[in-house]
């Protein structure tokens, strides 16, 4: 594939003019619960308030935002497990562009009808998100659709690089951010952000031990399969991605990784705690500062709430 440049902080807040246009301003907000918990002044970032319920959204649209006529009218075409696709489907809505979105089967239900009610043509395929997009990037050469991959594009970090920045104007002097990393584009993101904006601020990934290839990528620069099992949709890769990878790695101050167990521990504790729900994925930055607690105390911690796509049956099972 071609080298891939990674977005600035100049790209990130030009992307703040175009995604403004399209997506909620998502709170910051102090718990004194979390606060008590890790023995911290703790703020959490609730992108699982974001239109769709996720992050994503921010990039799908200065993505799309910045194509052309031609490659709309083509239409667009990505794998997702599924916050990444309501995303481009959102975008593609948006700026009247068809979209066919290919999900791995048994997918979020939740997710999924999101993409189905703003007009996409929803294709399952294969048990992972990975077969996914190789189906998808069959469609996208033979019906000439313009492929969107998951993370190895700068407009995607860009765009979902937004929510750092209004971290960063809505407090100051954070010691640690705390961001789950599925496919990287939101760490990345942070990370390009708070290297420019408060570079003493330590930006800190959290992947579910269970789908572990991006902690490993980062770790030895080496890119190769790890089986995948985790019950966080919005981590469960089996492969990492080069371009978020390589930032991650001139950036990220640390990567830890938490069980499945710990990550839904931490959804119980955000809705005692925010009355709030948070989908597996987005509760693995509370899990992680659980794990820290002693490194944190007394620190100014945020934690990246990414997404609040949770299932009636995910639910259950989790307050059981």
């Amino acid at each position: 594939m071609p080298t891939l440049t990674a977005p600035t902080i100049d790209d990130i807040r030009e992307a703040r003019m175009t995604a403004g246009k399209h997506i909620l301003r998502t709170p910051l907000r102090r718990y004194p619960i979390l606060s008590e918990l890790l023995d911290a002044d703790v703020w959490v970032k609730h992108e699982n308030f974001q239109l769709l319920g996720s992050f994503k959204v921010r990039g799908g649209i200065n993505l799309v935002s910045q194509t052309s006529h031609t490659d709309r009218a083509r239409g667009f075409v990505t794998a997702s497990s599924g916050n990444h696709g309501q995303s481009i489907a959102y975008a593609s809505r948006a700026f009247d562009a068809p979209c066919t979105i290919v999900l791995p089967e048994g997918a979020n239900p939740v997710k999924a009808g999101s993409i189905t009610a703003m007009g996409a043509k929803l294709i399952f395929h294969g048990d992972v998100v990975e077969r996914s997009r190789e189906r998808a990037e069959e469609l996208a050469k033979d019906e000439g659709m313009r492929f969107v991959c998951p993370a190895n594009e700068p407009a995607l970090i860009a765009g979902v690089g937004t929510y750092s920045l209004e971290i960063h104007d809505d407090l100051d002097q954070i010691d640690v951010l705390v961001v789950p990393v599925g496919a990287g584009s939101g760490a990345s993101g942070a990370c390009i952000v708070t290297d420019a904006v408060s570079p003493s601020t330590r930006v800190i990934g959290v992947q579910s031990s269970s789908a572990p290839a991006a902690f490993h990528a980062w770790r030895s620069g080496r890119f190769e399969v790890y089986p995948m099992s985790t019950t966080a949709e919005g981590l469960a890769t089996e492969s990492a991605y080069p371009l978020p990878i390589g930032i991650l790695r001139e950036k990220l101050t640390e990567f830890l990784l938490v069980q499945d167990s710990e990550i839904t521990a931490a959804i119980k504790h955000y809705v005692h705690a925010t009355r709030s729900l948070v989908e597996h994925a987005g509760a693995a930055s509370l899990a992680a500062a659980i794990n820290i607690k002693a490194s944190l105390k007394g620190k100014r911690v945020v934690l990246v709430a990414s997404g609040g796509n949770i299932t009636t049956d995910q639910l259950k099972a989790v307050l059981t």
